[in-house]
């Protein structure tokens, strides 16, 4: 799951983890607060009226790169809790006060997780219960983060650049095991800015975790270092991963890439197609 991103009242807020406290996009809050249907402008006009206030928002406030609708990263005016708690109480909505309980409820469990990780896990498969997953789909989406994480922990650590580099080497994973960038795949699936393992089937989940995880074998073997040899890895380990599930194809009879997704299906029906993948 995109730990990036909360969900107040079906509104999605997005956040990140800087100098040890969440951030919060405060285009996203206002929005959420539906103060305006112009939210942009809203905050526009706010800034001015908390520096009459004698709230400085250029010193409170920090730009911070969080994903925009075109899925790249864009410099967003941000704020912590303490002073998104202080700008919600210039913006008069009937909202207001449940948002600033969930907001506190929000960041308190990022300090629980940090001295507890198995909260996180759990709060995770919570969310994609609700959503209506399949508990077998979940322990395999779970066990994929799990092996993504130790994927990038490595390229960290070989001296891969996160910000540009990390999308590179997915994607020649991606395309060495399906055949296809994790763009076109998400093409291919009729999604946007969703989460393209969120609608994954069981087997492109585990064909997804054999290329990332081999991946990760053959650069500790291999001791790869730099960007040009953790590609190598990353080649071979796709390759790995494509071959299996051309061999599971052709034994099988069926193909194991699925344009199918899980947008807008009754969580009934939904129920039933996660059981069958």
């Amino acid at each position: 799951m995109n730990k990036a991103l909360v969900v107040f009242q079906d509104k999605k807020i997005r956040r990140i983890w800087h100098n040890e406290q969440w951030f919060f996009s405060v285009i996203d809050i206002v929005d959420a607060l539906e103060a305006s249907t112009i939210p942009k402008r809203y905050w526009a006009d706010l800034k001015a009226k908390l520096t009459e206030e004698g709230f400085e928002p250029y010193d409170k406030i920090v730009q911070l790169k969080l994903p925009a609708e075109d899925g790249k990263l864009r410099e967003t005016d941000c704020a912590n809790t303490k002073n998104m708690f202080r700008i919600i109480q210039s913006i008069p909505s009937p909202k207001a006060e449940p948002f600033k309980q969930w907001l506190a409820q929000v960041g308190y469990e990022r300090v629980e997780e940090i001295q507890n990780p198995e909260l996180a896990q759990a709060r995770m498969k919570e969310l994609y219960k609700a959503k209506g997953y399949s508990d077998e789909w979940i322990e395999k989406r779970v066990r994929g983060i799990a092996v993504r994480q130790e994927l990038t922990d490595e390229w960290k650590q070989r001296g891969v650049n996160e910000d540009k580099e990390y999308a590179i080497l997915t994607n020649e994973i991606s395309k060495a095991t399906f055949g296809k960038t994790v763009e076109e795949y998400k093409e291919f699936k009729k999604l946007k800015r969703e989460n393209l393992r969120d609608h994954m089937n069981d087997l492109e989940l585990i064909f997804t975790m054999l290329g990332e995880a081999s991946t990760t074998k053959i650069a500790k073997g291999k001791n790869a270092q730099g960007f040009a040899e953790n590609e190598y890895a990353a080649k071979r380990g796709g390759n790995i991963a494509g071959n299996a599930r051309k061999n599971l194809e052709l034994e099988s009879g069926e193909q194991v890439v699925d344009s199918g997704n899980y947008l807008r299906v009754p969580e009934v029906h939904k129920r039933k197609l996660l059981k069958k993948a």
